[in-house]
């Protein structure tokens, strides 16, 4: 993938499976022995049980941890494994990067015996979250123009369990709501760049929505503006574990 081989470069130093997440995660693949993971990129989220990796990006298998399943450079749609290869298929914050979704979520349940797991977002609510609303709105145009519809999803999978994934407030998966009660994390180029979002809107637009935030911290006006995040523990940013048995 084009767009991971350029951004995805220090992608682990922001980009690592928050325990409370991956808990969550687990108890969908509970029983699961085997399991792939689809579009894994650096392993976030890879419970001990898989046994394959797919990720089309070489840079994002290059900072896969040692010990990690074996990665083959490889899409979701076209998953080179026999059929019934596995337990479980899980793909975690990747479908909306896919190029035919429902090609790619046919692969899954072809080769999962029991069990398909997508982690996702639903972009009905992820709009409203502040940093896309109030900031940086070419973002959420973006994201409402490519992100994966859930009843599009749930169509594509079967009959589903949807299950919300609230962010905790100290979330340590820099993905795009993860420091939704920490502003001025996104004045950081770092954490900015293992968003991927972020890098499909033109540099000047962020810069003016970067440069409002920052003025807005400085002054406490974000703070008064949303003083009601502050006092919560955990946000629903929109973010959905979906779960089809097949």
């Amino acid at each position: 993938m084009v767009l991971y081989d350029d951004i995805g470069r220090t992608y682990t130093a922001t980009r690592q499976a928050d325990p409370r997440i991956a808990a969550q995660v687990d108890r969908a693949l509970q029983g699961a022995s085997t399991v792939v993971n689809v579009g894994a990129g650096t392993g976030s989220y890879e419970p001990p049980t898989t046994v394959v990796a797919i990720e089309p990006s070489r840079t994002m298998i290059d900072q896969r941890p040692s010990g990690a399943a074996p990665a083959v450079c490889a899409v979701a749609e076209s998953i080179p494994l026999e059929d019934d290869a596995v337990d479980a298929a899980l793909a975690v914050l990747t479908v909306h990067h896919w190029t035919d979704l429902e090609r790619g979520i046919a692969e899954m349940r072809r080769v999962a015996r029991r069990r398909v797991v997508v982690l996702t977002f639903d972009e009905t609510v992820t709009r409203d979250f502040w940093l896309l609303r109030d900031y940086l709105p070419a973002a959420r145009e973006y994201d409402r123009a490519h992100a994966v519809p859930m009843e599009r999803l749930v169509a594509a999978l079967g009959p589903c369990e949807v299950e919300a994934v609230p962010v905790p407030h100290d979330c340590v998966d820099g993905f795009a709501a993860a420091w939704w009660r920490r502003p001025a994390a996104y004045l950081d180029p770092a954490v900015r760049a293992g968003i991927s979002v972020l890098s499909r809107v033109g540099d000047a637009e962020i810069r003016h929505g970067l440069e409002r935030l920052e003025h807005d911290i400085a002054a406490g006006a974000w703070a008064e503006r949303y003083a009601d995040l502050l006092a919560l523990d955990e946000l629903d940013a929109g973010y959905r574990l979906v779960t089809v048995d097949l």
